[in-house]
């Protein structure tokens, strides 16, 4: 969301799914190419570093999800936004 232009839509969801339950943010920054879409969730990996941030925020999130059985992806489109989607399984 910090790299939204004042006043962006941000978008949040949640769906149950057949084996668990899908949280979304859908933002409508500048995307992420697809070559930085993995890096993204790599300890300290950063797309652009002129933004503040350490580039923890998104691998911890992977971390506590794959700690429960989830995963977390990000579905990008440069110049269109992206959306992040966290999936964790029914208990």
């Amino acid at each position: 969301m910090k790299f939204s232009a004042p006043g962006a839509v941000i978008t949040v969801g949640s769906r149950v799914v057949e084996d668990g339950v899908e949280l979304s943010v859908r933002e409508e920054g500048p995307g992420i190419g697809e070559a930085d879409r993995e890096r993204i969730f790599e300890r300290f990996g950063r797309v652009d570093s002129s933004k503040a941030g350490a580039g923890l925020g998104l691998p911890i999130v992977a971390a506590i999800a794959q700690a429960h059985g989830g995963e977390v992806r990000c579905d990008s489109e440069l110049g269109k936004g992206s959306t992040f989607t966290l999936q964790l399984p029914r208990s």
